[in-house]
């Protein structure tokens, strides 16, 4: 899910060589040479192949549950980003006179997808309290993805979007330019980040192993330069039930009228 700028997609690959050499070294048959990059990341999530990959908590809840296996959750060490809780920032143009969230009503907003929790779940709850008549927005575009929905804002595309504080950090870190026509508005309630998950069939011994792999990931000090590359401090290990949190914002804006962003 975080493969972007280029340093983070070397990065990654670099976690994932580690993690097929301990996971092979464990015994587990028919550990991936490489990462495949080329099929999308939600096909990937229901693959009956599949050994490891990042899903957003929204779906994982919405749609993958008992469907795929939790495994862990990355812990980064960003801005916004509180031990495994996440959040979003909300963004305007750089030059923008906005100055709360309730002024954006009637603004266009850029979203990444609809069934993310970053850029559209936490948007929703934020804006929640401020929507008339179960709307807000004059009109929500799908961008179809963070880096191109910050794009709209600083072009005048798009009035607002909501990103996740992950993306916003890598990109501050490795692409500044890209966030140079934007600024911070508001920050969004924080949830448990993306987690990573393996398919429905996988056994407890194999999730164990990935675990384990993961762990040593993170203790390693040969491992240090790709863990300063992706801001990452560890995985920790929830509960499904831990990512209730997410539907619970749902819950809140529904509650106030609000239950399509809109």
């Amino acid at each position: 899910m975080y493969r972007d700028p280029p340093e983070v997609a070397e990065a990654t690959r670099g976690l994932w060589a580690y993690l097929r050499d301990r996971l092979r070294a464990a015994g587990l048959a028919e550990v991936p040479e490489g990462l495949d990059e080329g099929i999308a990341h939600d096909a990937a999530w229901l693959d009956p192949r599949l050994l490891l990959a990042q899903t957003c908590g929204y779906p994982l809840m919405a749609h993958l549950q008992g469907l795929v296996r939790l495994v862990a959750t990355p812990v980064y060490r960003h801005p916004g980003c509180e031990g495994v809780l996440n959040g979003s920032f909300v963004i305007v143009r750089a030059g923008a006179a906005t100055a709360s969230l309730a002024e954006l009503r009637g603004a266009v907003a850029a979203i990444n997808d609809r069934g993310s929790n970053s850029g559209m779940n936490l948007l929703r709850h934020a804006v929640a309290p401020h929507a008339v008549d179960g709307r807000f927005f004059a009109r929500v575009v799908e961008s179809g993805s963070h880096r191109a929905s910050i794009a709209m804002v600083a072009a005048g595309e798009a009035d607002v979007a909501a990103i996740d504080c992950v993306t916003f950090g890598n990109l501050a870190r490795f692409a500044p330019e890209t966030i140079a026509g934007v600024r911070i508005l508001a920050a969004t309630a924080k949830t448990p980040g993306l987690p990573l998950i393996a398919r429905g069939a996988a056994s407890d011994a194999e999730v164990a192993m990935l675990q384990g792999a993961l762990a040593a990931f993170a203790d390693d000090p040969a491992t240090a330069e790709l863990r300063e590359v992706l801001r990452l401090e560890g995985f920790a290990v929830l509960e499904a039930e831990d990512y209730d949190a997410l539907l619970a914002l749902e819950r809140e804006a529904a509650a106030l009228g609000y239950p399509v962003l809109a």
